[in-house]
């Protein structure tokens, strides 16, 4: 009974009012398109989510009742097996949007990258709690970084430069967080903005023989000097984002009405993933969307709080990387939609139709509850010992 006492409740009501807004959409931006396309039943893909919901939940509870200490420990596994399971996706992988990223297992697919980004989190939490006497060696600093590079290089040759980048961002932005000596830390985040700074120089002058011609079109539709909605543009690589502007311009303030939806009748390609805010947007309106925005940046802040008040390192990096983990995902997938940066295929939380991204998102806030409910304990503890 304690677990439950003790569980946030902000940060378990906004998880399922989301989860229930995205069930919804999920349903609504995918039932003609799948009824239209492949002759399928509507339900067709409400009916996974909610297999998926099942199975989120159940992996959940196992969590729940795992105290911190063991989760982290088992971590260390995780990350090397899936890091194998990243090499042998070039042997048995399936092909899915150009990237070799899923195993098939049957009715579901399985992504380890959504995986990897989640049990890095507590893995580096772990590492760095544990060697922070260490931490002015370059050696113990940086042994994190090198396996997860082992990683990124992995993703990025799927080829899934989304994914690779955002892996790459949430271990920096907890490197920058870590008790690690000043000098190293400077020196390592230098040389980081040395080499991202090139690499930027590299796609401008040699993109098209590095880059796929999808991954190009993706750029481009977003530094072309022209609009993606302009008759050069809107039937190649300015497609999807005008698209969504339509959506988002059909909208209005309170939307079309639920199901009502227009830009969801095949315009908008994949619109129960990437494209599902401007569906959202479409349907229910901007203010709707305004209230996401909102839920978000409370389960965010409320999960920085949680952080604060936690008595170790490791807890706290959990948190903050926790944090970052969903805050980089909303940036970088409202941003493509809304052609600030190229579209990467980053799924929306809660939104976006995705079984390893849900999957893996519950397990990151399911560890973040756990340490909410150790947190409590040791408060209530402390407070009977005075």
């Amino acid at each position: 009974m304690k677990l439950l006492k003790y569980l946030d409740k902000t940060i378990l009501i906004v998880t399922i009012i989301l989860l229930a807004i995205g069930t919804v959409m999920i349903f609504s931006a995918s039932n003609v398109a799948i009824y239209m396309s492949k002759e399928a039943s509507p339900l067709f893909f409400l009916k996974r989510q909610i297999v998926i919901i099942i199975v989120s939940v159940i992996v959940s509870i196992c969590f729940l009742f795992l105290n911190v200490k063991t989760t982290s420990k088992l971590s260390s596994l995780v990350i090397y097996l899936l890091t194998l399971l990243l090499f042998l996706l070039f042997l048995f992988g399936k092909i899915s949007n150009h990237a070799q990223s899923w195993f098939n297992l049957g009715k579901f697919n399985m992504q380890p990258s959504e995986f990897l980004k989640v049990f890095m989190i507590i893995w580096v939490a772990k590492y760095y709690d544990l060697k922070e006497k260490k931490l002015d060696s370059y050696t113990t600093a940086l042994y994190p970084a090198f396996i997860i590079l082992i990683g990124f290089a992995a993703i990025l040759f799927q080829p899934d430069l989304g994914t690779a980048l955002i892996l790459l961002f949430i271990f920096a932005f907890m490197f920058i967080l870590a008790p690690i000596a000043k000098d190293i830390k400077w020196k390592i985040i230098t040389i980081g903005v040395a080499f991202a700074f090139l690499g930027v120089l590299i796609i401008a002058g040699f993109g098209e023989k590095i880059l796929s011609e999808t991954q190009m079109q993706r750029i481009t539709s977003v530094f072309s000097s022209t609009s993606p909605c302009s008759e050069e543009n809107y039937y190649t690589d300015g497609n999807q984002i005008c698209n969504g502007y339509i959506a988002i311009n059909n909208g209005g303030l309170t939307g079309k009405g639920l199901g009502n939806s227009i830009q969801k009748y095949l315009y908008l390609p994949e619109a129960h993933t990437d494209f599902i805010f401007c569906i959202i947007i479409e349907e229910l309106g901007v203010l709707f969307g305004i209230f996401i925005i909102i839920l978000y940046m409370i389960l965010i802040g409320k999960i920085v709080y949680l952080g604060k008040r936690t008595t170790n390192n490791r807890d706290a990096l959990i948190c903050y990387g926790g944090a970052f983990y969903i805050l980089i995902h909303i940036a970088v997938n409202l941003y493509g939609i809304f052609g600030l940066i190229p579209m990467t295929g980053v799924p929306l939380p809660f939104m976006s139709y995705g079984g390893s991204y849900l999957l893996s998102l519950s397990i990151i806030l399911t560890v973040i509850q756990r340490i909410s409910i150790e947190t409590r304990l040791k408060e209530e503890a402390n407070k009977g010992k005075k």
